[in-house]
């Protein structure tokens, strides 16, 4: 791993789009897919929850993520939000960071029947996937809620202008 004195993914000659989305920060979520054998996660900002008698969950994903084409894959997922103790995890599911042994092994995870769940996740949904387009740069998946868990949150990790809210 090579370690950079400034962020790797950093827009050379800054695009105004990127900067107005790094202006409206978000929650962070971690998307997780899979089983046991076979699992992808992703740390994701980009989503919206819509009510309705079959709440939705709305989320721009990168198309080329492993969590996509897992959760494309599988059909399911579980959305769960991550509090200002999980930054560290948060920044390796985003690939920002080492995970000795990948981004599972820094954190305990239970079966669920939409994918592996964070332990220590209080708030949580479990989705399955009801449809997916590309929307410019990105995949919008939509999501239908299965299962919807509100527990007493920490303060949670919020996300804006590429930096962790403090």
């Amino acid at each position: 791993m090579t370690i950079h004195t400034t962020h790797p993914f950093a827009d050379p000659e800054p695009d105004p789009v990127r900067r107005f989305r790094g202006r409206v920060g978000g929650t962070v979520s971690l998307w997780t897919s899979g089983d046991d054998t076979s699992r992808a996660g992703l740390t994701v900002t980009s989503f919206l929850v819509a009510a309705g008698d079959e709440a939705r969950m709305l989320a721009l994903l990168d198309p080329d993520a492993d969590l996509t084409e897992t959760l494309l894959d599988t059909g399911r997922a579980v959305v769960q939000l991550l509090g200002r103790d999980d930054r560290a995890l948060a920044e390796m599911f985003a690939g920002q960071s080492p995970a000795p042994g990948g981004p599972f092994r820094q954190a305990e995870f239970v079966s669920t029947p939409w994918g592996p769940r964070l332990a220590s996740a209080r708030t949580w949904a479990g989705v399955r996937v009801e449809g997916a387009q590309p929307v410019g740069w990105s995949t919008l998946v939509t999501t239908v809620a299965e299962q919807v868990e509100v527990g007493d949150d920490a303060e949670p990790l919020r996300h804006r202008r590429g930096r962790y809210d403090r």
